[in-house]
């Protein structure tokens, strides 16, 4: 093939058959879009048979009879393409050169996918990328790279050229300690621009963590940091280290490595992920469980599949739920499967829920979590699944009216398990007291009309199944109590409460009295006002009148 540069493709670029440097019609079609500038093409996928054609995607199947020239000489002038997917690339430096230079010319493309690709062809791309500063994203999986194809890498991270945002390295790329400690100092070129980083399933241990752990003190934009499949078991500092810092965190470790992760991470990210950590165990769980009691605990998302629970994880971790302000969503994927949880380890987590031991333990349970997912998506409920031991029904009461009714919820929960709200231990406070327990009953009226289950009219209905009558007898009763229970104070209370009552009704007197003034004021002024605007129209009428004698005197 004869060489050419980037004149020979300008020069020929509206000439060309596109039929004839392309393997099929659908090829010669995708080229046809890159160069009239096709609005809606901004997503690109380059591979080899039709295994991962969407309707939804532009594929470009490579195939025998397609000249990659003039595919990335295309790539290159688009001005809509915002994502590349590359699958595949064959083999020839002429061909790939000539579309590394097409991709290195582009400025419209912001993520792109590699996948499968050798060594030589990754380092040829990356080389390319060095002119690429609109990158936000870059997605490296199952590629087989050598540790001068992670130097390639490293060298356009460290130019600082591409800020990006993500960075994505996973799917077995076997990056290990060695190419971890070549791929920390690019780490540190991009310094605050990166928000996410994926690390999973790249064989790193606790050395490699070491050079991370370095390499990210200057990404202090970080929030999202995934490490999963990747062997950190005696690696506790350095998880103590990285705990700190991120809203999105998983990787995999035992016990200890909970423990020094937990202090930290749970403080700071708002979703950790432990799957599939099965040589974690209650131990372990419990230094989770005390961490996510904590107030300052900003965990909203937990995962927590695969691993050996049982029921004593379950009762550890439903101590930790008491009082936590932060959890929404809690995986244990797969409990049917090899793992028992008896109902006494679903009791746990009820009585985490609402504990019914005393209207102030109501008051201090979890009122936040209100997913419990047992499938693979984010979607399957506890509700929806058939379980050895199927939790108690209240459990599915109460995560309802934490998601559907936040605000009532403790109050809701409060008037559902107590009947009978016991005034004594209140008793200590005085009358003073009084009108704040008034004012709660006032505030929990709502209670009586919420209702769960809306989107199911069959399954619709009331959380708490009381009247208004009956709910305003209550608030009654609990008032006669209180008062019945310190009668002496109301005695000695009852000349105060006839002075403040005839000092309120003095105040009413002068406030009203005060009021009568002020608008009796308010009609002069408007009086006065009118009369003002009467004489200035007067005024004008008689100059008017002194104006037409003067003129008819002639003076």
């Amino acid at each position: 093939m004869e060489l050419r540069d980037h004149s020979y493709y300008e020069a020929n670029a509206a000439d060309v058959n596109l039929e004839e440097i392309t393997s099929s019609a659908e090829n010669a079609t995708n080229l046809q879009r890159l160069r009239d500038g096709d609005p809606t093409l901004s997503h690109l996928d380059l591979g080899r048979g039709v295994w991962n054609h969407l309707n939804f995607i532009s594929f470009f199947d490579i195939g025998e009879g397609d000249d990659l020239g003039w595919l990335g000489y295309f790539i290159g002038k688009s001005e809509y393409l915002q994502r590349l997917d590359i699958y595949y690339l064959p083999d020839g430096e002429q061909q790939m050169h000539a579309f590394s230079e097409g991709i290195a010319r582009n400025q419209s493309i912001r993520k792109i996918n590699i996948h499968n690709l050798n060594n030589d062809t990754f380092k040829s791309i990356m080389r390319e990328l060095h002119s690429a500063s609109q990158l936000e994203e870059l997605d490296i999986s199952s590629i087989n790279v050598d540790p001068d194809g992670w130097s390639e890498l490293r060298t356009l991270l460290e130019s600082g050229v591409c800020k990006l945002k993500h960075l994505c390295l996973r799917g077995f790329n076997y990056i290990g300690n060695e190419g971890m400690g070549v791929l920390s100092n690019g780490l540190i070129g991009i310094g605050s621009s990166l928000k996410y980083l994926s690390l999973r399933n790249n064989s790193i241990g606790n050395e490699g963590l070491s050079s991370l752990v370095d390499a990210l003190q200057t990404c202090t934009g970080l929030e999202t940091l995934h490490l999963y499949g990747n062997d950190f078991s005696s690696a506790a500092a350095g998880l103590g280290s990285l705990s700190v810092c991120y809203r999105d965190m998983n990787c995999r470790i035992n016990d200890e490595g909970l423990r020094a992760l937990s202090q930290g991470a749970v403080n700071h990210c708002e979703e950790i992920d432990l799957f599939p950590n099965e040589s974690i165990t209650s131990t372990g769980l419990s230094y989770l469980s005390s961490s996510i009691r904590s107030g300052s605990c900003r965990v909203k998302t937990l995962w927590l599949q695969g691993m050996q629970i049982g029921d004593d994880g379950m009762e550890v971790l439903g101590q930790g739920l008491v009082g936590n302000q932060s959890l929404v969503r809690l995986h244990l994927v797969h409990l049917d499967e090899g793992i028992t949880v008896t109902s006494t380890g679903w009791l746990a987590f009820t009585t985490a829920l609402c504990n019914t031991s005393s209207v102030n333990s109501t008051y201090l349970s979890n009122h936040t979590l209100c997913n419990i997912c047992i499938g693979e998506d984010n979607d399957t409920n506890i509700e929806d699944y058939i379980l050895p031991y199927n939790p108690h029904q209240d459990i599915f009461l109460y995560l309802r009216l934490n998601g559907r009714h936040p605000r009532y919820a403790a109050r809701c929960k409060i008037l559902m398990s107590h009947k009978h709200l016991d005034m004594a231990p209140l008793l200590h406070w005085g009358l003073k007291f009084l009108p704040l327990a008034v004012a709660w009953f006032e505030r929990a009226k709502p209670c009586t009309a919420l209702t769960i289950y809306d989107e199911d009219p069959d399954l619709r209905r009331r959380v708490l199944d009381e009247s208004d009558e009956a709910f305003e007898s209550r608030a009654l009763s609990a008032v006669y109590e209180f008062v019945r229970g310190m009668p002496m104070e109301v005695m000695k209370s009852r000349s105060e409460l006839a002075l403040a009552a005839a000092y309120d009704e003095k105040i009413a007197r002068i406030e009203e009295e005060s009021k009568l003034a002020l608008e009796q004021h308010d009609r002069k002024n408007l009086q006065l006002e009118e009369e003002i605007a009467r004489l200035k129209g007067e005024n004008e009428r008689l100059s008017g009148i002194v104006e037409v004698v003067r003129k008819s005197v002639g003076v």
